[in-house]
């Protein structure tokens, strides 16, 4: 209702509404009263709407004109709030300022107006408890008849969860009927929110709290537990870790506003009251939090090493989380006083084949498949892999990702993994459960490499990039010493997915690996990994005479035990790397001819498509335009037959290369211009879009716009540098000539300063401003 003068002072407005009143009076913006009393911005805001609405007006101002007309400001609040109205609560009080999650209060204050049962789930060490009690302390107005916290933690026996709610409200043990049942006669009418926190190891109680809700219409329950209570009209809220500073930027102002970071400096201060964030550790505290996952319990644990160790030494000491982070506050409770005794807290809560699956989960890296778990964790388990799966999910110790296209994926947050990998090392599975690992992920590999030049490059792209922390464990434990055959498989099934990720240093580091561990082995086991060196360092432009040396040795081992298709695959790169070459023209041609005989033979059309746009290259280098733009078109029609969208962008971008330099400018700009769209359409192909970006570019500067031209040549040379590789040997002939152009229409000065700004873009920023009309 709303206030009229004339009318009783409103009862409508609680005593917390007339301390913030007050506060509003003395000059204290919301910021300053959410500091003073406890409680974010956004509950401030709340209270000045209810303020506003009781009281009839529609401005701060009008508030605190009101206000002295009703003498609330100089009254005693206990004289102005009926008794009758006042909260009841038993709520600790906070003894450090809460730091952050607005936006999880606000979404806790909102869905307990439509909910009666909400229960706040995640991982050990999150924060449930803290952010349930902060959320309570902004509810207490909110329930008349009062807001309860009950503490599980201590109580080992779920029978004891009706005695602990019966303590807290202050309901007494009647002779005369069990206490749940008197519990219910006393709550049916009351309006009361009850807290219960850590409720993971209770959870056969469950069924009181359905009885109480049942019984009492108008009691809610906000509970914190590591899995759901499984019960009917239960709404799950899980509670994320907190969020994390900016990778990229480390300014001392943005981190005392980012809650991980903000937490550390208060946590900091607490035990050396004169730390300041400064630009000197910025950079190391925002590490500290990274390495930590924004988990709270871990980042007050750390925080207290500041009043030992300076943050660079701290973060250096972090390495081994669970060892590092003990010696928590006395007065917590035992699980939270170190980091792995949280986490056993969990452990101890699973059936052995669930503990089992957990630890052989830590086999994984990064994220993983439901497939990939099924394969590599289900021998011999005790229990159903996927319902052990979705009791670890429940229970907080494995986390479910977005799904790729239809596949769910799952996670397991570092500080856990730490403790996982102990429990599997103890074990004495690991070796096994490794080799399975590897053993799966080489066969995924082999299904998705010829898929990635065919239709189904998306989503192999898409799939082999979500797991490739997985896919560089397998090659660690394979070429370390685990299994050299499964490392030389993976290295050669890798190839195309490096190569089409721009991942070329890490396809030279290991593909050079693998080559210095293969001697041992027969020819044939080598003819893949030769395969893969000789085209990785054909891309880098790199030792060209050991590229070439390579391939050779791939082609005469090929030969030698009939392997068709890998022959066909040197002998297509062998005459890629004779591309510039006058003297070799003829000769690269004729290499080029035989492997798409074979390929041709053998009916692979992405070899075939792939030697037909070589073959392009190799005579548009010539000049030969009409033999390049025939291959091209002849590429063109066969990737449209396989559904090779990655090639189809880069038969537009070659097209456009011959209409260039037929002097054709507007053809050229518009298949330039298409091929870019194409590869943002397809992905992934970072080195292909700067390629496409340097040709676009040319045709730019032949338009008249050399300045725009230089400074997309500075950025890209600036970001081809940062993945240490040049141009394809085809494309530095147009690449020499459209630069030569642009600095001959511009002074040293203008180019320089274009190329010197285009040089300070990010990929993203290229990619706008080479598709400006």
């Amino acid at each position: 209702m709303t206030w009229q003068s004339g009318q009783p002072y409103p009862a409508e407005l609680s005593k917390r509404a007339v301390e913030i009143l007050g506060l509003l009076a003395d000059g204290l913006s919301d910021r300053e009263i959410a500091d003073r009393l406890v409680m974010t911005v956004n509950t401030v805001k709340w209270y000045n709407r209810q303020i506003y609405s009781i009281l009839g007006v529609g401005s701060r101002t009008q508030a605190i004109v009101r206000a002295h007309e009703l003498n609330l400001l100089t009254a005693d609040p206990a004289e102005v709030t009926s008794s009758a109205n006042l909260p009841r609560h038993n709520l600790p009080v906070e003894t450090t300022r809460f730091v952050g999650r607005e936006a999880e209060i606000a979404s806790i204050k909102t869905l307990l107006q439509t909910v009666r049962l909400l229960t706040l789930v995640g991982p050990p060490g999150t924060g449930k408890t803290r952010l349930a009690l902060h959320a309570a302390w902004e509810l207490v107005d909110m329930f008349s008849d009062g807001v309860y916290f009950v503490s599980l933690a201590a109580l080992n026996d779920p029978a004891q969860v009706t005695d602990a709610v019966a303590a807290a409200v202050g309901v007494s043990i009647s002779q005369r009927q069990p206490l749940l049942e008197t519990l219910k006669h006393a709550l049916r009418e009351r309006h009361v929110l009850l807290v219960l926190d850590n409720f993971e190891h209770l959870l056969p109680a469950a069924t009181q709290v359905s009885e109480l809700l049942t019984a009492a219409l108008h009691l809610k329950v906000l509970a914190t537990s590591r899995e759901p209570l499984h019960l009917y009209g239960e709404q799950e809220f899980i509670v994320p870790p907190l969020l994390l500073p900016d990778d990229a930027h480390h300014d001392v102002s943005d981190l005392l506003s980012c809650e991980s970071t903000a937490l550390f400096v208060q946590q900091a201060r607490a035990v050396r009251a004169d730390f300041e964030l400064t630009p000197d550790n910025v950079h190391d505290v925002a590490q500290i939090c990274v390495r930590l996952e924004g988990l709270p319990l871990a980042i007050e644990l750390a925080a207290a090493y500041i009043k030992l160790l300076p943050p660079r030494t701290l973060l250096a000491r972090l390495t081994n989380r669970l060892d590092a982070l003990t010696g928590g506050a006395h007065d917590l409770p035992l699980r939270q006083q170190t980091l792995r005794n949280t986490i056993e807290w969990s452990y101890n809560l699973l059936d052995e084949g669930e503990k089992l699956l957990f630890a052989r989960l830590a086999v994984f890296q990064g994220v993983c498949s439901l497939e990939a778990i099924e394969s590599v964790c289900g021998a011999g388990l005790p229990i159903d892999v996927f319902e052990g799966l979705a009791s670890l999910v429940d229970k907080s110790l494995i986390q479910q990702q977005e799904p790729l296209g239809h596949e769910p994926y799952f996670i397991m947050l570092e500080t856990i993994h730490e403790y996982a990998w102990e429990r599997l090392r103890d074990s004495g599975d690991a070796p096994a459960i490794q080799q399975q690992h590897a053993a799966y992920y080489v066969e995924m590999a082999e299904r998705g490499e010829p898929e990635l030049r065919q239709a189904g490059f998306s989503y192999w792209m898409n799939r082999l990039d979500a797991e490739y922390d997985n896919l560089t464990a397998a090659l660690v434990w394979s070429l370390g010493g685990g299994a050299l055959d499964v490392g030389l498989r993976l290295v050669t099934a890798l190839r195309d997915f490096w190569i089409m990720s721009s991942r070329f240093m890490q396809a030279e580091h290991w593909s050079m690996w693998a080559l210095s561990q293969s001697n041992i082995l027969p020819s044939r086991a080598r003819i893949g990994v030769l395969i893969t060196a000789g085209i990785v360092l054909y891309y880098s432009s790199k030792q060209r005479d050991l590229q070439k040396q390579l391939l050779e040795q791939a082609i005469e081992a090929a030969r030698a035990v009939g392997d068709q298709l890998n022959l066909a695959r040197a002998l297509a790169f062998l005459a890629a790397s004779r591309v510039g070459s006058a003297a070799q023209y003829e000769d690269a041609l004729s290499i080029a001819e035989e492997a798409l005989a074979i390929f041709r033979t053998v009916g692979n059309k992405p070899g075939m498509a792939q030697v037909l746009n070589i073959i392009g290259e190799i005579a548009r280098v010539q000049g030969d335009h009409e033999r390049a733009q025939a291959a091209y078109e002849a590429c063109l029609l066969v990737v449209r037959e396989t559904g090779e969208a990655r090639r189809e962008a880069m038969c537009f971008n070659n097209l456009g290369s011959v209409m260039m330099n037929r002097g054709e400018v507007q053809r050229a700009k518009a298949l330039f211009h298409d091929a870019l769209v194409k590869r943002l359409e397809v992905g992934h192909d970072k080195r292909g879009m700067l390629t496409n970006i340097l040709f676009l570019s040319g045709a730019i500067a032949a338009e008249g716009e050399p300045q725009r031209a230089a400074r997309l040549f500075g950025a890209v040379k600036a970001i081809l540098e940062t993945m240490g590789v040049e141009l394809e040997p085809a494309d530095q002939p147009e690449y020499h000539r459209d630069l030569a152009y642009v600095r001959a229409g511009l002074d040293d000065a203008t180019f320089y300063a274009c190329w010197n700004e285009g040089r300070s873009f990010s990929l993203q920023q290229t990619i706008a401003y080479a598709l400006e009309s």
